[in-house]
């Protein structure tokens, strides 16, 4: 799942500027599961802002909504009411919910509450780490269930490299080297040949916006078929 981290209040109090009304959006999306964006999280910036703007003398009216997921136009509906009584939107949704919130108002500021950072695990209540970084070619089936562009240091997609330490960390940060846990894992299921197999560097400069329609819904998005798979 995205995960997200929000922006200090300095940042955010400079995006704002001397906008009277604001609208405080949260998603009940990943934002909402990893902390970030949630109506909790919502009813604290808004808050903490106008606690903010009060002490420098320049009080400020915020509203705050929760829509289901800000990636779906169908949950934005229900906020132009509410846009029209605002001179600028924080959008406490990845990246994605966040632009796609600002496609829905082009006439409304809308900014950014919270940093998106990576797709990740929940290991505990308020501790996640990355997993995925959405490369659009997955090599898990190849290197035992662990990603090597999202987990070693140095995104190697074919390892590892000589900067392994004999403890099974990397010279980069002394993190655990993923190709020693690649190793560990396809040597533990009897596959270990496997980490011999050379895969082709990824052509990242291929990589634009991306784009696809899911397999057995093509009839439905006839004009689509061109996006990238």
């Amino acid at each position: 799942m995205v995960k997200a981290i929000r922006k200090p209040l300095e940042e955010i109090v400079e995006l704002v500027g001397g906008r009277a009304r604001v609208l405080v959006v949260g998603c009940g999306g990943c934002t909402s599961v990893c902390l970030a964006g949630g109506q909790r999280e919502t009813l604290a910036l808004a808050a903490e802002l106008a606690e903010c703007r009060r002490q420098g003398g320049a009080p400020i009216e915020t509203a705050c909504w929760t829509v289901e997921r800000q990636c779906d136009a169908q949950y934005l509906a229900e906020l132009e009411e509410m846009t029209g009584k605002c001179d600028c939107v924080l959008s406490m949704a990845c990246g994605a919910g966040a632009q796609h919130l600002a496609e829905a108002y082009p006439a409304l500021p809308v900014f950014p509450a919270v940093n998106t950072t990576f797709v990740g695990i929940d290991r505990d209540v308020g501790l996640y780490e990355e997993r995925c970084r959405t490369c659009g070619d997955c090599m898990l089936g190849y290197t035992g269930g662990i990603c090597p562009v999202a987990r070693c240091a140095k995104s190697i997609f074919n390892g590892p490299c000589g900067g392994t330490h004999a403890d099974g960390t990397c010279e980069v940060g002394e993190v655990p080297c993923a190709w020693n846990a690649i190793y560990e894992r396809l040597k533990g299921q009897g596959r270990l040949e496997g980490i011999l197999n050379f895969r082709a560097p990824m052509g990242w400069i291929d990589k634009g916006p991306g784009a696809f329609v899911q397999r057995g819904y093509e009839p439905r998005y006839p004009t689509k078929q061109g996006a990238r798979q």
